[in-house]
């Protein structure tokens, strides 16, 4: 049994700067946004005070429903992050779908997560100045005692390594489990019905019995319930440390 599981394809170079790759990640996250853009366009386009219609029903539920969860979690303060929230969710959870139209999804290059990673470290870190001030952002590093100050750089540094590392081991795994499956279960069929004599264990051999099931009910798991799951966590984690980063700072300005 012979079995590839490869990256994302380049599909040209730029030749700018020693050579920009243009990959199967940068389109296909670019097929996302124009969708996320698309349906946003089609779903706010005529909205009226009155006589509201279906598209404007839908939108508004979205609406509600991703500023309700930003108030729940981070609190009324925090209302103004919701388009944030709402955008980082969609992204990924659509990009991670793309596998069911058997396209390569950009969740499943370490390179989209670290990028998402990155602005969510920026976002948090700029929360903690502007809340405690520079002095208070580096004082922090040196508490509860300056021993600890690289620890902590450390600890501070790891926060979008991790975030994204579990985002991108996720999705990845289960890619890999449901392509290994898949060929085993193709060397299960010709085992199970190859041994027949003649052209009938050929033709059975090769009509993947076994492959029409099992792979399903994976992919319901690993491209449906497993890619909101990691959507959900990777927000979650992102209100999560933006609240307390503005807790901190709270806490070191009120002690400077």
């Amino acid at each position: 049994m012979s079995v590839e599981i490869n990256g994302a394809k380049i599909f040209f170079t730029i030749p700018v700067l020693g050579g920009i790759p243009i990959t199967e990640t940068m389109v296909n996250a670019w097929l996302v946004m124009a969708i996320i853009t698309g349906l946003c366009i089609w779903l706010t386009h005529g909205m009226t005070v009155r006589g509201t219609g279906k598209r404007q029903v839908v939108a508004e539920l979205l609406v509600n429903t991703a500023q309700n969860f930003v108030d729940t979690n981070m609190g009324k303060k925090f209302s103004h992050y919701a388009p944030f929230i709402a955008a980082l969710f969609s992204m990924s959870l659509l990009s991670s779908l793309l596998s069911l139209v058997g396209l390569y999804p950009p969740t499943s290059d370490l390179s989209t997560e670290l990028a998402w990673a990155v602005v969510v470290f920026i976002m948090i870190t700029a929360t903690k100045i502007r809340t405690g001030g520079v002095g208070g952002y580096l004082k922090g590093f040196t508490e509860p005692i300056f021993v600890l100050t690289p620890f902590n750089i450390l600890s501070e540094l790891a926060t979008p390594i991790s975030m994204a590392f579990r985002h991108f081991g996720n999705i990845v795994s289960g890619s890999v489990i449901s392509t290994l499956v898949y060929a085993a279960l193709a060397v299960a069929n010709k085992a199970l019905f190859g041994w027949l004599p003649g052209f009938l264990g050929w033709l059975l051999g090769n009509i993947p019995f076994l492959q029409v099931g099992v792979p399903a009910i994976l992919s319901v798991y690993f491209d449906l319930f497993s890619s909101a799951m990691q959507a959900f966590i990777f927000c979650m984690l992102t209100m999560l440390y933006i609240a307390n980063a503005a807790d901190d700072g709270s806490e070191e300005a009120a002690a400077a």
